[in-house]
C-alpha cells in the first residue's frame, strides 16, 4: 500500500505544474478548434495471491504472485469545422510483479525469479458526431514482457437510434511472439549457463506466434426513465501457440513433459447488463455472461454493484461477483494425464472451480475539484477474491484524474 501512494504521489506532482497552465474548455458552443489538452487520468493498483497450484511444477507449488501497476492516460479534444468531437488518448503503462514459481522453471528452483516487467503503450481517436449520433474510433496498442510482445489494434462504429439505443460494433487483431522457455530437463545438453550470483539463465531459443481476432457487438436501450440495458456479444478465434512452454504436465508414470494444446480456440460470451436507477442517490448494477469455447469449457458469471451518493460529490460502491466455470477436455490435475493423450494441460486456469470476489470502492469528485485543484476525481476501490481450488487474492487501486 505505501508503495501505491508514494507512486501516485510522484506523479501528481510530476505533472500539477504542467497542467496549472491548461484553459478550461468551453462546451457551451461547437466552434473549430485546434487539438487542445483535457484530462489526465493515472491509475496504481496494488495486487497479491497465493494458490498451490502452479502450472509451471504441473499443477502442485506455490502460486504466490505480487504486481504493482502503473498507468498514466492523456487525452486531448479537438471540434472539427463539421461540428464532430475529436478525441486522441495517449496511454502508458508499467507493471512490474515478482512470481515464486518462475524460479522452478528450473528443477533446481534456481531460474530468475524478477523478470517480471511489463510495458503497454496505447493510442486511442474517437470522432464522435452528436447531430447525427454516431462515432467512430480506433486504436493501436503494444505490450512487452520477457517471454511475451503483443501487437494490437481496433476499429469500432456506434450508431444511436431514434428510440434512445444505441448500436456497437468493434473489431480488433492482436499478433504476439511468445518466447519459448522451456523447463530445465527439456534443455539441450550445456543450455543452462550459470551466472555470477548462482543462478541458471536461459539461452535465448526464439518464438512462436499467436493470434487472436475478435467481433464485438452490443446494443444499449434506456427501457424508461429509472432502467436501462445492454446486450453483448463477442465473436472470438485464436491461432498459434496456445499454451507456455514452461507449463509441465506431469504423466500417471511420474514421468513429465510439456503443456500441449490445439492451435486454435474459439470463443463465445454473451452478456446482459441491467442498470436500475433508485431516484438520484442510489444506482443498482447487474450484470450476466455465459461462455463457452471449443475446448469444452462452460462459465457463467453473475455480478451486482450498487453505487450510493451520500453526498453530491461523495459515493460508495460495494460489489460482488460470483463465476463458475466447468474444466477444459484437455485439463487434468499432477500425475492424472496418461502418455496416449492427444492434449494435455495441468494449468488450474483450465480447471473447474467456483470463485467469489467482493468489495467496495469510494469516489470523491467535488465540483471545484478536490482542494479547489486540478485535481477532479479520486477513487478508491478495493477487492478480495476467493476461488474454490484455494486460491486468494486482493487487490488495490487508486484512480485520480485531472482537468
Amino acid at each position: 500500500m505505501k508503495r501505491i501512494c508514494l507512486t501516485v504521489v510522484g506523479l501528481y506532482f510530476l505533472f500539477l505544474h504542467a497542467f496549472s497552465q491548461v484553459e478550461t474548455k468551453d462546451t457551451s458552443t461547437f466552434k473549430p478548434r485546434k487539438l487542445t489538452f483535457d484530462e489526465a487520468n493515472l491509475v496504481s493498483s496494488y495486487y497479491t495471491q497465493n494458490g498451490d497450484h502452479s502450472a509451471i511444477q504441473g499443477g502442485i507449488g506455490s502460486e504466490k504472485v505480487t504486481d504493482l501497476a502503473n498507468g498514466l492516460d492523456l487525452k486531448w479534444v479537438a471540434w472539427d469545422a463539421k461540428q464532430r468531437k475529436n478525441s486522441l488518448t495517449a496511454g502508458m503503462g508499467v507493471d512490474h510483479h515478482t512470481a515464486a514459481s518462475q524460479a522452478w522453471i528450473s528443477k533446481t528452483g534456481a531460474s530468475r525469479r524478477t523478470d517480471g516487467l511489463r510495458l503497454y503503450p496505447s493510442l486511442d481517436w474517437t470522432r464522435e458526431n452528436e447531430q447525427k449520433g454516431s462515432s467512430i474510433g480506433a486504436g493501436l496498442y503494444y505490450s512487452n514482457e520477457f517471454n511475451y510482445k503483443s501487437v494490437g489494434l481496433n476499429a469500432g462504429v456506434t450508431q444511436k437510434t431514434k428510440n434512445n439505443g444505441e448500436f456497437g460494433l468493434k473489431a480488433s487483431a492482436y499478433f504476439d511472439q511468445v518466447t519459448l522457455i522451456l523447463p530445465s530437463e527439456f534443455e539441450p545438453a550445456g543450455a543452462y549457463r550459470i551466472g555470477n550470483n548462482g543462478e541458471e539463465r536461459h539461452p535465448n531459443y526464439g518464438s512462436s506466434p499467436r493470434q487472436t481476432y475478435t467481433a464485438s457487438f452490443s446494443f444499449s436501450q434506456v427501457i424508461n426513465s429509472r432502467l436501462q440495458g445492454s446486450l453483448l456479444l463477442d465473436l472470438v478465434e485464436q491461432h498459434g501457440y496456445l499454451g507456455l512452454p514452461f507449463h509441465r504436465v506431469y504423466f500417471t508414470d511420474g514421468t513429465d513433459s510439456i503443456e500441449k494444446l490445439p492451435a486454435n480456440r474459439f470463443k463465445l460470451p454473451i452478456g446482459l447488463r441491467l442498470n436500475y436507477f433508485f431516484g438520484d442517490n442510489v444506482i443498482l448494477r447487474g450484470y450476466y455472461r455465459y461462455y463457452l469455447d471449443n475446448w469444452g469449457l462452460r462459465s457463467h458469471t453473475a455480478s451486482l454493484e450498487a453505487s450510493v451518493k451520500l453526498t453530491p460529490f461523495f459515493s460508495v460502491t460495494p460489489f460482488y461477483r460470483y463465476y463458475t466455470q466447468t474444466a477444459a477436455d484437455y485439463f487434468a490435475a499432477y500425475e492424472q494425464h496418461l502418455k496416449t493423450d492427444g492434449y494435455y494441460s495441468s494449468n488450474y486456469a483450465l480447471a473447474a472451480f467456483n470463485s467469489s470476489y467482493f468489495g467496495a470502492g469510494i469516489r470523491l469528485a467535488p465540483p471545484k475539484g478536490i482542494f479547489d485543484s486540478h485535481l477532479k476525481m479520486l477513487e478508491l476501490r478495493y477487492g478480495h477474491y476467493t476461488q474454490s481450488t484455494d486460491l486468494v487474492s486482493d487487490v488495490i487501486s487508486l484512480n485520480l484524474q485531472f482537468k
